[in-house]
């Protein structure tokens, strides 16, 4: 589990000067469990003065027409006007610092960044796709309960320890106070973030940082930002910002099998309840620039941002489907247009998504760049626990697996999970656990586990443990009447998130048999968010217990 991922085919296509291709990443087919392919823009593909391709290693689907060309092309194929873009001259910003409210109680003593996820942190998602894209010059801003964050990222990310990285880095860029009337506030906003370290990136260090990508420390996805570069740079954008076609409806994947009708018909009566309400959306031309920008509009807002996204490829029906164009948060700057932006232009707009992007598109060449494979927002609970489950799907939408483009956690030195007559069926057991015959059912075990005999865990997160209780002391507990770390005997749980050093007792059922959407019982160890029960850190269940 420590370091594991799956590999992107990438598709590209060269065209000459003057004809603007809009592509992006291609891999199985999925798109946000939407279960379905995008291909990539159908205008001005193969059409007249385009480049000669070769059959060879990259895999495409270009048009519907045109369904499954290999596609290849050498490096010589880039003219003087497309330069290939240099992982040398690109540097990243991570942004980590949110407060992360619609995750609480997971965030109450640790940043999103650091939640656990699979068996990793949320920040090892951009971590390893910079590393496996050869970005090595890496800032992450924080702000906000941020010990557990800088404690992993200074185990796991030490470039200098002892072995050079050329002149790459990790830098963690910490929310501080500095001298004058500004300096006395804390980040109020992304765009601020940067802007408070501004001197950072003009430093002589790093003069040579021709393009920054910002990017947002919550998502799970697999990309290679250099292709996003390299599109920012083909069509000489000042900006360019990622982006997913987006549904209209509160949950996407559990609405599936529900008429369109019915779908038009919840949107029409309840608009702020879209899903497509959460993010920035976009309009664009038929070059892929970006005419419009609006930060999770409601309302007549919302309604107005739909769009044919058949301009995107999609059939009729997926266009119908997906009417919105949603911005990922992540973005690529030209160095000297963000620090312009942030300076002088608009020295007092302090995010990017509502603010610095609506605003820049008015006198800017800012770009859309499709994203055709898995992404997810881990911005709620309910987000939050059906992506780690469906990460134990066969196959699954998203899959840690691969040696190609691994990702990368700390190391923890732990044993081989010791498992005695166990039923085991869809699951992630994790390093270092004892499972004695106990039925672990399409869950999540994090690492040091302990689940004692008779234990029934489904539908459910369990994060695991920082430290190992000994036998003896979890006797020397047990017969003082004393919950230990882990899950005590013959108890039943299900959809449940379990937070790291709970203490759950013998013949505990947690079930949240009457559907309760929301509760809060902190001084009874848990809440219950989207119906969903979560159990929290260094909490205790007593013996009996029933939730």
């Amino acid at each position: 589990m420590d370091c594991c991922c799956a590999p992107p085919t990438k598709a590209k296509l060269l065209l000459t000067k003057g004809e603007i291709c809009f592509y992006g990443e291609k891999t199985r087919g999925s798109l946000n469990n939407r279960g379905f392919g995008i291909p990539v823009w159908k205008k001005n593909l193969c059409g007249k003065g385009s480049r000669n391709l070769k059959p060879g290693v990259a895999f495409s689907v270009l048009t519907r027409d045109i369904n499954k060309q290999m596609a290849a092309f050498e490096s010589s194929s880039f003219s003087e006007d497309h330069p290939r873009a240099d992982p040398a001259t690109v540097a990243s910003i991570i942004l980590g610092g949110g407060a992360g409210t619609r995750l609480f109680p997971l965030t109450g003593r640790r940043s999103k960044p650091a939640v656990p996820i699979g068996g990793y942190r949320l920040i090892d998602v951009p971590m390893s796709n910079c590393i496996n894209s050869g970005i090595r010059k890496i800032f992450i801003m924080t702000q906000f309960n941020s010990f557990s964050l800088n404690r992993h990222l200074a185990r796991t990310y030490n470039f200098g320890n002892g072995v050079t990285f050329g002149d790459g880095f990790v830098e963690v860029l910490a929310a501080t106070q500095t001298p004058g009337e500004a300096g006395k506030k804390w980040f109020q906003g992304t765009a601020d973030a940067v802007r408070q370290f501004i001197w950072v990136f003009e430093a002589a260090k790093n003069k040579n940082i021709e393009h920054i990508v910002i990017l947002s420390g919550d998502h799970l996805y697999r990309m290679d930002y250099m292709d996003f570069v390299q599109k920012h740079i083909d069509t000489n954008a000042d900006i360019t910002v990622s982006c997913v076609p987006m549904d209209d409806r509160y949950v996407s994947f559990y609405l599936n099998c529900v008429h369109y009708f019915l779908l038009n018909l919840f949107q029409f009566f309840c608009p702020q309840c879209s899903r497509a309400s959460d993010y920035g959306l976009m309009k664009i031309d038929e070059t892929g620039q970006i005419i419009q920008f609006s930060e999770k509009p409601k309302g007549s807002d919302l309604k107005s941002m739909r769009v044919d996204t058949s301009i995107l490829g999609l059939s009729h029906q997926e266009a119908m489907n997906f009417p919105y164009i949603a911005s990922m948060g992540v973005y690529v700057f030209k160095t000297e247009v963000l620090l312009k932006l942030l300076k002088r232009t608009y020295p007092s707009c302090n995010d990017f998504g509502s603010e610095i992007i609506p605003a820049a598109v008015k006198d800017h060449n800012v770009q859309a760049y499709l994203f055709s494979d898995y992404w997810e927002d881990i911005g709620t609970i309910k987000s939050f626990f059906d992506a780690n489950l469906a990460l134990t799907e066969q196959p699954p939408k998203f899959d840690f697996n691969d040696p190609k483009t691994p990702f990368y956690t700390s190391p923890r030195f732990l044993p081989p999970t010791k498992v005695e007559r166990c039923r085991i069926a869809d699951a992630i057991i994790s390093h270092g656990c004892f499972l004695r015959e106990c039925s672990v059912e399409h869950s999540i075990v994090g690492i040091r586990s302990r689940l004692e005999n008779g234990v029934e865990l489904k539908d459910t997160m369990m994060m695991g443990a920082d430290y190992y209780q000994t036998e003896s002391e979890i006797a020397s507990l047990l017969a003082q009447g004393k919950v230990p770390i882990g899950v005590g005997q013959n108890t039943k749980i299900s959809n449940c998130i379990i937070d790291k050093n709970a203490k759950i007792g013998k013949d505990v059922i947690i079930a949240n048999k009457d559907s309760v959407e929301e509760a809060e019982r902190a001084d009874e160890g848990f809440y219950i968010r989207s119906g969903i029960t979560v159990i929290l850190k260094n909490s205790t269940i007593k013996d009996g217990t029933i939730i």
